[in-house]
């Protein structure tokens, strides 16, 4: 009787302790997929911003030439 209550004990903590694990990655996961976007996202508007300074300037060039 004692070996199987220690059994279930046994296979309680491991469940718990893999459900942790299995948060713990899940969350980890989720802060750099988070983490990934902010960046790509901060490069694309950086980008913007460069092609729009660079396309006004042209434009500016342009209109004070001609």
């Amino acid at each position: 009787m004692v070996v199987v209550v220690v059994v279930m004990v046994v296979m309680v903590v491991v469940v718990v302790v893999m459900a942790v694990v299995v948060a713990v990655v899940v969350v980890v996961v989720v802060v750099v997929v988070v983490v990934a976007l902010v960046a790509v996202i901060t490069v694309v508007l950086l980008v913007v911003v460069v092609v729009v300074v660079v396309l006004f300037v042209v434009v500016v060039f342009v209109v004070v030439v001609v």
